[in-house]
């Protein structure tokens, strides 16, 4: 009997414990693990400023350079201050840069066992990738609103009202959340953060052969074609054309319909990138 009361009291506390972990089902714990890498992502962030400086810190540059040193030889289909219609695409070019960011991050995790430590764990499958992608686009939040104060301090302001102006950033944050998993797929299948870095070699010849800095009507007739249905200039011209600033209009249909392209591209790339982020994730393991 003394044994049998032994064990009893022995498996009670086990029973306990695991009752709260049987009250919620697995999406919760799903939303809770995802949560938990947000933090730890975020705190790191908040222990290395100078990565998030490095990303606004570009595009900061080039519209002090571009606006007012190159700005007064820049033209503007149909006239129109260049300045006003340089910021849509500087802030579609810090969304389009931060997937690099992205990679490295991935990439540095890999190589240093963090991902291996959270498969170990007992938490959902999806919260590793899935709490990159929100706290990545939380970052992203945080870049656009400091960039957006920033034009507003060189003279940039929207003129389409406050609908318009708050769809054409979500159109810039869609763009940032289809190539969130781009990076994350790169950072998953190159070896080093080394690797990663040289992705600047892909992302700057894709922003500036877009419309972020010349209209594509201004450009040599065998190129403009390849700058209008870029997927990125699709969001700037999108975001012009709802920021109701200079230089939104263009000849091409891709171009008339840049809004709902500024959809279609992001939707498009997540379709592919997601699956093959989530796949290359699963097969860490094997």
């Amino acid at each position: 009997m003394t044994t049998a009361t032994t064990m009893t009291a022995t498996a009670a506390p086990t029973a306990v414990d695991l009752t709260p972990d049987t009250r919620h089902g697995r999406a919760y714990w799903a939303v809770v693990d995802c949560w938990n890498v947000v933090r730890r992502t975020l705190l790191n962030y908040r222990r290395r400023p100078l990565a998030i400086l490095w990303v606004l810190g570009f595009p900061i540059v080039s519209v002090l350079l571009y606006g007012f040193v190159f700005g007064s030889a820049m033209r503007v289909p149909g006239g129109g201050d260049y300045r006003e219609f340089l910021m849509p695409g500087m802030f579609a070019t810090t969304m389009a840069f931060g997937f690099m960011n992205t990679a490295t991050t991935v990439v540095t995790d890999v190589g240093k066992g963090v991902v291996d430590r959270f498969r170990s764990m007992p938490m959902a499958p999806s919260a590793v990738t899935t709490g990159r992608g929100v706290a990545d686009l939380l970052v992203a939040t945080a870049e656009l609103t400091i960039l957006a104060a920033t034009a507003l301090a060189i003279g940039w302001n929207s003129d389409g009202g406050l609908p318009a102006t708050l769809l054409a950033f979500g159109l810039l944050l869609l763009l940032r959340f289809s190539l969130i998993w781009v990076g994350v797929w790169c950072g998953l299948v190159l070896p080093n953060a080394e690797a990663a870095g040289a992705l600047y070699a892909v992302i700057f010849p894709l922003t500036m052969v877009s419309s972020v800095y010349v209209a594509p009507s201004l450009m040599p007739s065998w190129l403009a074609p390849v700058a209008a249905w870029n997927p990125i200039s699709s969001t700037v011209t999108a975001t012009r054309e709802l920021f109701a600033n200079p230089g939104a209009g263009g000849g091409g249909w891709v171009e008339q319909n840049a809004v709902l392209m500024a959809f279609v591209w992001p939707l498009a790339i997540t379709a592919v990138f997601l699956p093959l982020a989530v796949r290359r994730f699963q097969a860490l393991s094997r």
